[in-house]
This record gives structure tokens, C-alpha cells and sequence, in this order.
């Protein structure tokens, strides 16, 4: 998904590199290591699911949740 929308924003060989790991963070962690996102910039979309677990430790339910995330090409040190 996300690498889908890079290829469309920045072209193959940005998509093609794409380590998910160590090139999109959310805003707050990307500001945590001391980055701001360039102005103008749109988030990357991509889903999550968050495992919802009772008493016992065991996963009820599941829930899907949208993650905006941005890539390094998106950002720069901060000031």
C-alpha cells in the first residue's frame, strides 16, 4: 500500500528501495529524532490492526486502524 503511493509520488527506484523498517515513521516519531516534516507534504496512508486481549492474555477481537506515515524524502532536521 504504502509502496504503492511512493511509486506514484517519487517513481520506481524510490519504491523499489523502500525498507518499511527504517523509512516511514508516524509525525511524532520522526519529530522524536529530531526531524519536521517539509511543508506541503501529504501523509502516506497505509492500515494497522490492533489486537484487542482480555485477562488471559488472549486476542478477542481486532481492530483496523489508518496510519499516516511519511517518508524520509518527506522530511528534514529540524531547525
Amino acid at each position: 500500500m504504502v509502496q504503492d503511493q511512493l511509486r506514484e509520488r517519487y517513481g520506481d527506484e524510490v519504491a523499489d528501495e523502500f525498507d518499511a523498517s527504517v523509512d516511514a515513521m508516524p509525525l511524532i516519531s520522526w519529530a522524536a529524532y529530531g526531524y519536521r516534516v517539509r511543508k506541503g507534504e501529504k501523509a502516506l496512508k497505509s492500515i494497522t490492526y490492533v489486537e484487542v486481549k482480555n485477562e488471559k492474555d488472549e486476542v478477542i477481537k481486532k481492530i483496523k486502524r489508518t496510519v499516516n506515515l511519511f517518508h524520509r524524502r518527506q522530511v528534514q532536521k529540524a531547525i
